[in-house]
């Protein structure tokens, strides 16, 4: 199988995902299930994680090496601000932007420097993280959710990260057209 069918398959696999099960009280199982299965049924959360990994792979090393530990870091200070009774204004819009942003960084092949990309990752995983802390489902197991949503969210991370370095061999036109798609994605996720 050639580069080009392996990026078709899996650009084809992410777009698959339902657009709002991520956000409507899904019972996807409790503790772990549910936290494992989560960030991967809904289109928002599946793409922002991926385009952070994609992006990630033309960055600085150290922020390449680092963007797992913003994406996971964000994540759980999101979740945790959930489970402190906390509210986060406007958290749809922040995972929207967070998909357009993504892909247009992706887009334009932007390259930030090491603390201003890190922080604009982690911000971006606050508000999915906090999705995630408030839709916990009831009587699961902290410990157990919050392992099973990290290990998704880093997978998809990877995954992306994966899809990153298979495009840096190609043609810098695919790249570009599938940030180009996600960022699209995350207008109409912005829009509606």
């Amino acid at each position: 199988m050639n580069t080009f069918t392996r990026l078709l398959i899996a650009t084809g696999l992410m777009v698959t995902a339902t657009t709002a099960s991520a956000h409507a009280g899904h019972d996807a199982g409790t503790g772990f299930t549910s936290g494992l299965l989560h960030p991967m049924l809904g289109l928002d959360h599946l793409l922002a994680m991926a385009a952070i990994g994609f992006w990630s792979v033309r960055q600085s090393a150290t922020l390449k090496n680092s963007t797992p530990l913003f994406v996971i870091g964000g994540m759980i200070l999101g979740a945790g601000l959930a489970w402190g009774g906390m509210s986060l204004p406007g958290v749809e819009t922040g995972i929207a932007f967070s998909v357009l942003l993504a892909g247009i960084l992706i887009a334009t092949m932007a390259k930030l420097p090491t603390a201003v990309g890190g922080l604009l990752v982690g911000a971006f995983m606050v508000f999915h993280g906090f999705v995630h802390g408030t839709e916990m489902p009831a009587g699961a197991a902290l410990a157990a959710y919050l392992a099973g949503f990290s290990i998704a969210t880093l997978a998809l991370t990877f995954v992306g990260r994966g899809l990153g370095a298979l495009m840096q061999k190609t043609d810098n036109r695919f790249g570009r057209v599938l940030g180009g798609v996600v960022a699209a994605t995350g207008a109409f996720l912005a829009a509606a």
